[in-house]
């Protein structure tokens, strides 16, 4: 640890190593100084040491010691965020520097939900790392995605898996609950038959609710279609009908239905394809996708 003096003139504050920092984040992830050690091609004891002088400088006990693993105390958990966060910024800024420029184009397809929730944060950190590569957005149905892909005018795509006739052609990056919402203090939920707001056919949203109202014997009518997502929140928000909506997607005034209401409808997947021979700026951009729904599982 380095000493750092205020601009006041006050106490001076410690400056964390990324060293260390790497150290501590590898332990809390592996849950093993072991595991851990045999990452970073120390010994356990070295790194034991690091940590003993890091909960010595911020003056917190950072990790639970067990018989077989180790845990974070709720101070370490908070550690491990900033931790995180600074070792990407610090790669981040060795990259612009070091690592060799990339020039080209990517053409990337997604879907209008949580596939456009990511990709701002994530094509900012890419435009940050790779400032002349030229990245182009296309967003649609992920048939469309698939087919633009496959045309070559695309080079990865962000589709929703599970849709019907659609194969698994890529990596699985993304899981979350596909829930029933509605407007907060609305009736839709209440009135029969259930008026259904519902993305287009071929959607595997469409799918999963119509199965699961069908399958409850629960008597129903589509009062909305629409091509994008937003078309089911607009639906929602006049309390006109009930939609299958991703859980994180929630906001207010919209709810989540009580889940005694309405069949349950399980997980729904995003799909990361790529075209082969993309190139490297593509590659790079994958890798950027790929951590930041890692961190959001993290």
């Amino acid at each position: 640890m380095t000493q750092m003096s205020l601009p006041t003139g006050g106490v001076a504050l410690p400056l964390l190593d990324t060293d260390v920092l790497r150290t501590f984040v590898t332990i809390a992830e592996s849950g093993s100084f072991t595991r851990a050690a045999r990452q970073v091609f120390r010994t356990p004891s070295a790194l034991s040491m690091q940590i003993k002088r890091l909960e010595e400088t911020l003056g917190q006990p950072l990790f639970v010691r067990e018989a077989r693993q180790v845990r974070l105390t709720p101070e370490g958990e908070v550690l491990l965020g900033y931790g995180r966060r600074l070792l990407k910024l610090n790669e981040e800024a060795v990259t612009q520097f070091l690592a060799p420029s990339l020039e080209g184009r990517v053409g990337i397809g997604t879907t209008d939900d949580v596939g456009t929730r990511i990709l701002p944060g994530v094509l900012a950190r890419f435009a940050r790392s790779h400032p002349a590569v030229q990245v182009d957005v296309v967003v649609g149905s992920s048939a469309g995605m698939l087919a633009r892909l496959d045309a070559g005018e695309l080079d990865l795509v962000l589709v929703t898996s599970g849709n019907p006739g659609q194969a698994v052609r890529g990596e699985i990056v993304h899981s979350e609950p596909l829930v029933w919402a509605g407007r907060e203090g609305g009736i839709a939920a209440q009135r029969s038959p259930l008026p259904v707001a519902l993305a287009h056919h071929g959607c595997a949203w469409r799918g999963m609710a119509l199965d699961a109202l069908d399958r409850a014997g629960v008597s129903y009518r589509i009062a909305y279609t629409c091509e994008h997502c937003a078309g089911q929140e607009a639906a929602m928000l006049a309390d006109l009908a009930v939609s299958p909506f991703p859980l994180a997607l929630i906001r207010p005034p919209l709810r989540r239905i009580d889940k005694n209401l309405l069949p349950p409808l399980g997980d729904y997947q995003l799909e990361l394809v790529k075209r082969g021979g993309a190139g490297q700026a593509s590659e790079a951009l994958v890798g950027y996708v790929t951590e930041a729904f890692g961190d959001m599982h993290g």
